[in-house]
């Protein structure tokens, strides 16, 4: 850090400041003025003249400046550079080795190893050094009761290599070598030793001289006399000077953050504070008291605390879905609303949370037997039991599967009494289904009660609102869900005009500065009025979801189902649907099954070849049947005639109508004629 009471640019004063010294007193000593000068940053205006009083209270890094010291060439990097700098050797030498080690960077793994070179030559434990010889330090030897050594690793003329010695005292004329090692952006920055060296890039794409990095950064600080924190950057042309220890006297106004204000004692409520700098533009909260959270407003804080709060949702459907955060003081009666389940899985991570789970299925499920999925009928009754590991036959083998041990029945009886509708049955996690939730508690509670009694999550529904409240916005939704229980540290406030109703300002979601003032509070003295709390506050679906990634664990996923193996053969598919009362296929349909396209295929003889050359002649015509007038009276059944082979290739044209067979052909030449006949006779018309 610059000396205290020496006056140092603003760039350098903050780039040698710890933060942890924070806050310090700064005096502006010179500058070009015009009655002042203004800067416009940010929309704001800050005035720095000579004498000018100002409190740095904190700094934050936004980028770094370079300059090419070959070029003279200025320009900025942003901290997410992801380039790598090389470090140019010093070119001032070194008297001792411990100096070249002492002013290697701290805290990071890349300072050794290091290579230097002596202009002189160096004897030490019978071990010559020859001038120029390049030395490179591996690590630090420290032995007790004898001096701290470096082991180096010696390079000979003839490409040969020597572990020696070399202890720290040694004094000689060292330089520097130039390293092959790069460094990020964030690393030269974090090391105060690095910081004061200079570099090159390592890929010389934007310029390959030597580079001198400054780190500019935005300043948070309070100027005398005025209320409101302001910002700059460290890179204003300003001679400033450390004037803290003198400057003890003077008042600034004392900025808190919302943890700063919950850390403060008990006794310091009831009191007003004024805004110095609001939540952010996008607020994780739909609350009414929000948008009055704005710079320069006043606020009553009443007390500090931890509010046990409960995240609750409502159900997709057709509204969209709201979330809701809500205080276990809630004044509303709630009543128990069956939970809904699409796979087992689902039913296992309830069984954890709630022993002794009852469920009815709402959907038939088919048996697959490949999986070890049994059927389950729509209306039977589940009362989940234990989780197990269960073996399988999947395909001529046995997997061991872990699976749900539930009782089933078509009527879950309390006395049981039918014990042979009551059986056993393994459903694997990764089974899909829909359950609902069996439930004969219908009695109203308190959201603390149920929160204490039962595990979340919970589907529950109001049926009284909170009577503390002129609307309840959890009233009118047919289900809520209660996902996730959780502390939260709070600030009761209220605005000054209205004190009575008040409202939690949960402190880890809100970024807000306050400050405390003189003013009295909006009640008679010693009078303090009834508050009304207000215990619901909606949020909005970005709250939700990092609530949820904040508050998870982690836990596995779900398990899959077993891959299922391609059918190859004609054999049937083994998924099929069994009622329980074991009813068999009849016999036509298992012969049915039998029967593919592939099977007649290779039953059918094979097509006789073309013939090399095509005739010119027509082919035949296969003779028709006539049209035969509707008979009355029962359709006759098919009948199928077997064919003996021989006849199979007798001309079909030569073949001439049986008067003893049921069907009758005519000849193509009976037809020709007819048809003849029939042009004939329309032409004449």
């Amino acid at each position: 850090m610059a000396t205290v009471g020496a006056s140092a640019s603003l760039q350098e004063f903050i780039a040698s400041l710890d933060e942890t010294c924070l806050p310090r007193i700064l005096q502006v000593c010179s500058g070009v003025y015009f009655q002042g000068s203004v800067y416009e940053l940010s929309g704001s205006e800050v005035c720095l003249s000579t004498g000018d009083i100002v409190k740095i209270i904190r700094i934050n890094l936004l980028a770094v400046h370079c300059e090419d010291i070959s070029t003279n060439e200025k320009f900025e990097l942003p901290l997410t550079h992801t380039g790598l700098f090389k470090l140019v050797p010093e070119e001032m030498p070194y008297n001792t080795v411990e100096e070249m080690v002492s002013l290697r960077p701290e805290g990071l793994n890349s300072c050794l190893p290091f290579t230097f070179t002596s202009r002189c030559e160096l004897t030490f434990e019978n071990f010559t050094l020859g001038a120029g010889r390049r030395v490179t330090i591996l690590s630090m030897e420290e032995r007790e009761g004898q001096e701290t050594h470096v082991r180096s690793l010696v390079q000979g003329h003839q490409g040969s290599t020597a572990e020696v010695l070399v202890p720290l005292t040694c004094r000689g004329e060292f330089y520097e070598c130039d390293s092959d090692q790069c460094y990020t952006l964030q690393e030269i920055m974090s090391s105060p030793h690095l910081c004061s060296r200079r570099f090159r890039f390592c890929k010389t794409t934007m310029c390959g001289g030597p580079l001198v990095l400054s780190p500019i950064y935005q300043v948070h600080a309070i100027m005398h006399l005025r209320k409101d924190i302001v910002k700059f950057p460290s890179t204003l042309e300003v001679d400033v000077m450390d004037v803290t220890e003198q400057s003890q006297s003077l008042t600034f106004v004392s900025p808190f953050t919302l943890s700063e204000v919950h850390s403060q004692p008990e006794d310091a409520f009831p009191t007003m504070a004024e805004i110095l700098e609001g939540p952010e533009t996008q607020p994780l909260f739909l609350c009414s008291w929000l948008p009055e959270l704005r710079k320069g407003s006043h606020l009553v804080l009443h007390r500090r605390g931890t509010s046990p709060m409960v995240l609750a949702t409502s159900l997709k459907g057709r509204r969209a879905q709201q979330f809701f955060l809500v205080s276990q003081n809630y004044g509303g009666r709630l009543r128990r609303r069956p939970r809904e389940f699409s796979s087992v899985y689902e039913l296992y991570i309830a069984l954890t949370h709630t022993p002794g789970l009852l469920v009815s299925v709402t959907r038939h499920c088919e048996e697959v037997e490949e999986e070890g999925i049994p059927v389950l009928s729509v209306g039977e009754q589940l009362a989940v039991l234990r989780v197990a590991k269960v073996k399988l036959a999947c395909k001529d083998q046995m997997k061991t599967v872990e699976a749900l041990i539930c009782k089933r029945s078509t009527e879950m009886d309390e006395d049981e009494d039918e014990e042979d509708e009551i059986e056993e049955v393994s459903l694997p996690l990764y089974m899909q289904g829909h359950f609902v939730e069996k439930i004969t508690d219908n009695k109203k509670n308190k959201l603390a009660d149920l929160c204490q009694s039962k595990a979340l999550p919970l589907d529950v529904k109001v049926v009284n609102r909170d009577a503390g409240m002129e609307t309840d916005p959890l009233m009118g939704f047919p289900s809520l869900r209660l996902e996730e229980a959780t502390l939260e540290p709070t600030i009761e406030a209220s605005l000054p005009g209205s004190p009575r109703q008040t409202f939690e300002i949960p402190i880890r979601w809100l970024n807000m500065s306050l400050s405390f003032t003189s003013d009295p509070l909006p009640w008679p003295s010693g009078e303090p009025p009834m508050c009304h709390l207000e215990t619901v506050k909606e949020v909005t679906d970005s709250f939700y979801y990092e609530f949820r990634r904040l508050m998870t664990s982690d836990e596995p996923p779900p398990p899959r189902p077993p891959k299922r193996i391609p059918v190859l053969d004609s054999k049937p598919s083994k998924k099929k649907g069994k009622s329980r009362s074991g009813e068999k296929a009849s016999s036509a349909t298992k012969d049915m099954g039998k029967l593919s396209l592939d099977s007649d295929k290779q039953k059918r003889p094979p097509a006789p070849p073309l013939p090399d050359k095509l005739s010119e002649s027509p082919p035949r015509l296969t003779p028709r049947k006539p049209l035969k007038a509707a008979t009355t009276g029962k359709a006759k059944p098919n009948t199928y005639v077997k064919v003996d082979k021989w006849k199979k290739n007798v001309d079909v044209c030569a073949v001439f109508a049986d008067v003893d067979s049921d069907h009758d052909y005519e000849s193509m030449e009976e037809y020709a004629n007819a048809v003849k006949k029939t042009q004939e006779s329309v032409m004449f018309l």
